[in-house]
């Protein structure tokens, strides 16, 4: 018998207490009762986006809103910029570009932090630029994007921000309205630990007054609709009632653990691994501006075949991580390390990568790895005054 852990960046382990209400008979959702439920997630997710805006839920996955937001925000042929520096980014200039707006990407070599120097010399050479797309955490190469700097451009240039989170939100902080955020997009499969299925977008008066001005194609990601049908605790179209009732119970695990305490947990399991693949001869990607919700690890030269890694991980041991995508398949693996997951959750994956690391031939002194990792912990319980030596 093999027991399966699920670290890769999505989707993310559930929570026994969001499964037990995902198995529960399902409610219509054209109720009082279901209504209920829905006015306090909605309250919900705009204690997680930080905002007062109304978040809307769509049921598709987190591409969808990304989709949404490009539909409902712009005219044909205006001009957006975008951001890539890894898979997700590209993501952006392709929903752009099939709406045939006129898209300026702005390409990095992967796991490089990001200067938003290069992004301003763009924007005041296009003054006429409608917004920046750009994600707040790269999930393919296990970056973090300065956020604030790009938010801050866009309104020194009159640009609209739309950010993916999909791997940001509920991860590190995002405060939308503090920040200015015009469009904060996420999904549900990742930090909101519930499966996939869902996405939820929130929009800024301005990005809503550009709505209005639209002239793309939208019909099911109508969000002027979708948000009058939930100031009435409805949805437009059938909801993943499912899903809504299990993130109904995951928002409560959330205020539980607090926002404050939520983001703190993600930055040392984040660098408890990033200590762990240290200690065991191994680099990060993105060393100089790494995520907090996902590490990926260039594979080492004694390693001949890197997308064996994940492949023995998964098949031998039951532990899932991700690989890498397009030009870095093969050249990284990529540990998971947010949303409902914990200190054992992290010495399962690095215990299970020293194995699979010494079958491939990598010099491994056991232990070095999961040593690095309870270190990490216990560093901060001796700060924090929580363990004693």
């Amino acid at each position: 018998m093999m027991k399966n852990y699920l670290l890769a960046p999505g989707p993310t382990p559930v929570p026994e207490r969001v499964a037990a209400i995902l198995g529960m008979p399902i409610p219509h959702h054209r109720t009082p009762g279901f209504e209920k439920v829905f006015s306090e997630v909605r309250a919900g997710l705009k204690w997680v986006f930080q905002t007062e805006q109304e978040v809307i839920m769509l049921t598709c996955t987190g591409t969808g809103a990304m989709e949404a937001a490009v539909s409902n925000l712009f005219k044909r042929g205006q001009k957006v910029i975008t951001v890539n520096t890894g898979k997700f980014g590209e993501r952006w200039t392709k929903v752009a570009q099939s709406y045939e707006l006129a898209v300026l990407e702005i390409k990095l070599p992967p796991g490089l932090p990001f200067d938003p120097a290069i992004l301003e010399e763009v924007c005041a050479a296009n003054p006429d630029a409608e917004a920046i797309l750009f994600q707040a955490s790269e999930t393919s190469t296990g970056s973090r994007m300065p956020v604030s700097d790009i938010v801050g451009l866009a309104k020194k240039y009159k640009m609209l921000s739309v950010c993916d989170a999909i791997t940001a939100l509920g991860v590190f902080d995002l405060p939308m309205d503090a920040w200015g955020i015009d469009v904060l997009i996420t999904g549900s499969q990742k930090a909101m630990m519930i499966p996939p299925g869902l996405a939820f977008i929130a929009l800024s008066e301005t990005a809503w007054k550009k709505t209005a001005e639209s002239d793309l194609p939208k019909f099911y990601f109508n969000l002027a609709k979708e948000k009058k049908a939930h100031l009435t605790n409805q949805t437009a179209w059938t909801p993943a009632i499912s899903l809504i009732m299990g993130l109904h119970e995951s928002l409560k695990m959330m205020k539980e653990e607090g926002l404050e305490k939520l983001f703190k947990r993600h930055e040392l399991l984040a660098l408890a691994t990033r200590n762990a693949v240290k200690a065991l001869g191994l680099d990060v990607l993105s060393a100089k501006s790494p995520s907090p919700a996902v590490t990926a690890v260039l594979v080492p030269p004694s390693v001949k075949e890197g997308k064996k890694i994940p492949k023995l991980m998964r098949d031998k041991y039951g532990v899932t991580i991700a690989g890498g995508q397009d030009e870095l398949e093969g050249k990284i693996f990529r540990l998971s390390h947010f949303g409902y997951c914990s200190y054992f959750d992290i010495t399962t994956g690095i215990s299970c990568l020293e194995l699979v690391l010494a079958e491939l031939g990598h010099p491994v002194n056991f232990g070095a790895g999961v040593g690095a990792v309870l270190k990490t912990f216990a560093d901060d319980e001796i700060k924090s005054g929580g363990l004693k030596i």
